[in-house]
């Protein structure tokens, strides 16, 4: 039938550059090319690839699917993360063609890092990410054409949360549930830098200003003031670390991070299974997942650290610098 023929004939249609584009940024980007199993970076994208309208296509629905079964990867891909970066990776993408900048809510670590290695592979396109200052973990990208992207967007700004909180301290949470009982949504909200007795300051969407600074009045059961702050006034400390060296047989998480952690493989074995363990944000699934220069792995109620440099001995052995953020 005609219907048939006109199927017949979409199913062998050429995928337009955006597409193809976007399929090979996704495919490109690791730990998301382990997902799509492609053992060559290099290898063009397998065809034919059928793409959806709004720029998808269907094997980045199948990357979504196979990130929720995949225990084998390091620091495995969650279906969520998969579908953020993929919601960017589209908008930036129209955004360049139309010459205009893209700006995100503010995104957790995870989606950053993929996202952000992901726009890297797609030309014409040039992305910053931004929280207000240097160490901010949670930040919102921008993305766009480079001719749209000369100075960094005006994204981010920082409110003042002060008062009297030395009878009755407050915590992140207090101050972050106060935000969010204003009626505000949680990805419309940056980080919360605590300032003791004097109170906390946060970084928002500039849009909320306005309204969080009239609205805004108390954080538990202390009244406050809500006033806006240039960036430059942010105060934050730089992270302390130490640094020190071990010597390992391995690379595996459970290998290292017990050394960096002084815990036994055995205790990070089930830390690891019960979920206690990221790296570079994301779950780490297996004892058996190796690190490299630059991860930076996360224990619940231990803290991080990030690996340095690693060198390997005559021997076979790995000589591995640790850096402990105290």
């Amino acid at each position: 039938t005609r219907s048939h023929h006109i199927t017949e004939r979409s199913k062998h249609r050429r995928p337009s550059r955006l597409a193809e584009r976007m399929a090979a940024a996704v495919a490109l980007a690791s730990p998301l090319r382990r997902l799509l199993h492609f053992p060559c970076p290099r290898r063009a994208i397998p065809a034919p690839l059928r793409f959806f309208a709004r720029g998808r296509c269907d094997v980045a629905l199948a990357v979504s699917a196979a990130a929720v079964g995949d225990s084998s990867a390091k620091g495995g891909v969650h279906r969520h993360v998969i579908e953020e970066v993929m919601d960017i990776l589209d908008m930036a993408q129209r955004a360049s063609q139309r010459r205009d900048v893209f700006h995100t809510s503010f995104l957790t670590p995870p989606i950053i890092a993929e996202a952000m290695l992901a726009i890297e592979k797609l030309a014409d396109i040039k992305a910053v990410a931004q929280g207000g200052y240097p160490q901010a973990e949670r930040c919102r990208i921008s993305a766009g054409h480079p001719d749209s992207m000369r100075s960094d967007p005006d994204v981010v700004a920082a409110l003042s949360i002060s008062g009297n909180f030395r009878l009755e301290p407050c915590s992140h949470g207090d101050f972050l549930g106060a935000i969010l009982g204003a009626g505000i949504t949680r990805e419309k909200v940056g980080d919360i830098l605590l300032q003791g007795e004097r109170g906390a300051q946060v970084l928002v969407d500039p849009e909320l200003v306005d309204y969080l600074t009239s609205t805004l009045e108390k954080v538990g059961k202390v009244g406050v003031s809500c006033t806006q702050i240039p960036l430059l006034a942010i105060e934050y400390e730089p992270p302390r670390t130490k640094s020190f060296k071990t010597v390992e047989s391995s690379l595996r998480v459970d290998a290292v991070a017990s050394a960096g952690f002084k815990i036994s493989r055995t205790k990070l074995g089930s830390m690891i299974s019960s979920g206690d363990v990221r790296v570079n944000w994301s779950l780490v699934s297996k004892s058996g997942a190796t690190l490299k220069a630059g991860d930076v792995v996360s224990v619940s109620g231990m803290g991080r650290l990030k690996i340095g440099e690693i060198v390997t001995t005559k021997k076979g052995k790995y000589v591995i610098q640790l850096i402990q953020y105290l």
